[in-house]
């Protein structure tokens, strides 16, 4: 019934699709929605609950905190492109549907806070490993730069199902991390006197 849900959601936008339209899709009643999920709204934030919980765990499942910090980052690129590519649908309901929509944009900035919190940890550690230090507020800018960076590599991928979600972690993997990389080492870009 979810998958039917999200299907709808993703083709039609919350407004236009109908309970009669996923319970179609979905092979059930109309009735019977009604009765596992409950209202449109509540069958709506059902899906980004799943779709949210997905996506994280996608990244969760590819990332271990033993690793060199290149490779963490590798690994969570890799894991979030693989769910957008995965699962496309899904990807428009979080990011396309419920991002613009009351209260459900409060449960999908709750899941971005949660990403961004895992990479200001794992840039807090690649830094520490380093010898070097760096403030949290600068930790946690990257870490939004690096998310909104793949949110809109990931609407790419999510409008091209004939590109690869490996090669589009790559893409970003080499935009970033040659930059990090030298941040890590201390590296910092000044701007020349005017």
């Amino acid at each position: 019934m979810l998958d039917a849900a999200v299907l709808v959601f993703s083709r039609r936008g919350f407004h236009e699709a109908s309970m009669d339209e996923i319970a179609e899709e979905a092979g059930i009643s109309k009735p019977m929605v009604y009765a596992y999920l409950g209202s449109k709204d509540d069958l709506f934030r059902a899906c980004v609950n799943r779709e949210g919980t997905r996506l994280l765990e996608s990244i969760v499942a590819m990332v271990q905190d033993d690793l060199p910090a290149d490779e963490q980052l590798w690994r969570g690129l890799r894991g979030f492109f693989g769910f957008v590519g995965e699962h496309r649908a899904g990807w428009a309901v979080l990011y396309r549907q419920a991002k613009s929509r009351q209260p459900f944009a409060d449960d999908l900035a709750a899941l971005r806070a949660r990403i961004v919190e895992v990479i200001a940890g794992m840039l807090a550690r690649a830094v520490r490993t380093q010898g070097t230090e760096a403030r949290d507020q600068d930790l946690t800018a990257s870490a939004y730069a690096l998310v909104g960076a793949a949110e809109s590599v990931a609407d790419w991928l999510a409008d091209h199902p004939e590109a690869d979600p490996d090669h589009s972690a790559a893409r970003l993997m080499n935009f970033t991390w040659l930059g990090a990389r030298q941040l890590l080492r201390g590296e910092l870009w000044q701007p020349s006197s005017a």
